[in-house]
């Protein structure tokens, strides 16, 4: 199983209607993508404070290695893709991506 963990540095005055659109849709794609079987997002709390320049971050379950191929191939997810890095300082440098693949 992979986690794709995606943390994001939102641009000042990101627009938040925009931003709650992008996950809508990310959501949206869950078991339209085969494979892609759980998304979740949300504010970082950062209780840590370890992750203060990533405000927020998603988190999509894949069964596998090929699902998340297919999701990062989807015209779908690369529209999606594209409005998230307009809303990210710095555009695609301020995506911070982790593939981590973990046990069942």
């Amino acid at each position: 199983m992979i986690l794709h963990a995606v943390f994001l540095r939102l641009r000042p005055g990101c627009d938040e209607e925009e931003l709650a659109g992008v996950m809508s849709g990310l959501a949206g794609l869950v078991g339209r993508i085969a494979g892609f079987t759980e998304f979740r997002h949300g504010p970082n709390i950062d209780l840590e404070g370890k992750s203060p320049d990533h405000p927020y971050g998603f988190v999509g379950t894949f069964a596998d290695r090929a699902a998340l191929g297919a999701y990062a191939a989807d015209p779908r997810h690369a529209e999606l893709g594209a409005r998230l890095t307009a809303l990210c300082a710095g555009g695609a440098d301020g995506i911070v991506v982790y593939d981590l693949e973990v046990a069942r």
